[in-house]
């Protein structure tokens, strides 16, 4: 099959089109540190997405129609929205300028995707099509709710696992005081960089490893209690080393920077979720997709 083809080639242009909407707003809102901390992800999303349909290229490709008419009809619905930001995005912080434009780039390729081969094709290709929803920036509001649960869940769990230790403590709010020690639970300490990788983690196991629409909604949705308890350990472990062996161990690398130990305890809390969904569906962990045919962070 040729590459370079009349359907390729033109899906190719709408790529290079939402490449340019993007590439000014996404360095803009990068450039800043605190938003590289949230949104490291963005630009493997891509290579991922393209990965997907590779995968799934015989099932996608396998009756591709034209489909101008529903496709132009989505595509300038993504010009309206890109356009509708421009002009009257000004008044947005750079957060939800990016989180808009980056989304009418999405639909704008949805459109395309649909023109160049079809509905048939776009449902074969959805999961990897909508995986790209992965590089919108999550709008400010959105952002502080998620960011407030994951503080209240982790407070919690911390309060049980400071329980469980046996050591005393007072407790007022998010704050915990020990042995001369104040330690918060704030905002920086609710792990929403490490649940955004552990949320991608979950819908790629459950895309590649689950059949049943319900069982990948239970896997995906797992993620928010593990991301609190494995915050909750987190907090619960510098708290203790900082109270018994050195203080300054909360101001240290391991307290800004050790995020990554602490993901891996989150993926080996996730593998025993995903075994007994998979196993409830009677087969071997063989993915979909995936040796079928022969020959085939940080906080963080």
């Amino acid at each position: 099959m040729s590459y370079f083809n009349k359907r390729n080639l033109l899906f190719g242009g709408f790529i290079i089109a939402a490449s340019l909407m993007i590439y000014a707003p996404l360095k803009e809102l990068l450039d800043t540190a605190s938003n590289r901390e949230y949104y490291s992800h963005i630009l493997l999303i891509p290579f991922v997405s393209v990965y997907l349909i590779y995968l799934k290229r015989k099932e996608i490709y396998l009756d591709k129609v034209y489909s101008f008419g529903v496709g132009a009809a989505v595509v300038l619905i993504g010009i309206i929205l890109y356009v509708s930001g421009q002009t009257m995005g000004t008044g947005l912080n750079q957060n939800d300028f990016t989180s808009l434009i980056t989304f009418s780039a999405l639909v704008l390729l949805l459109g395309a995707f649909i023109s160049a081969y079809g509905i048939r094709a776009f449902r074969e290709a959805l999961f990897p099509l909508l995986f790209l929803g992965f590089m919108i920036p999550i709008p400010s509001s959105l952002m502080d709710w998620i960011i407030h649960l994951l503080q209240v869940g982790s407070t919690e769990f911390t309060n049980i696992l400071l329980t469980a230790t046996g050591v005393p403590f007072f407790r007022n709010g998010f704050v915990f005081d020990m042995a001369g020690i104040s330690v918060e639970v704030a905002k920086q300490c609710s792990g929403i960089r490490s649940s955004l990788a552990l949320l991608i983690t979950a819908l790629l196991a459950g895309h590649l490893f689950l059949n049943t629409g319900w069982k990948k909604v239970i896997l995906a949705l797992s993620i928010f209690p593990i991301a609190m308890f494995k915050n909750g350990i987190r907090i619960v472990t510098l708290t203790l080393l900082g109270t018994y062996v050195d203080p300054r161990i909360l101001q240290s690398s391991l307290h800004r920077e050790g995020g990554i130990p602490f993901f891996i305890v989150a993926l080996l809390l996730l593998a025993p979720v995903l075994y007994f969904l998979r196993k409830t569906e009677g087969q071997g962990f063989r993915g979909k997709g995936i040796g079928k045919e022969k020959g085939m962070g940080q906080d963080i």
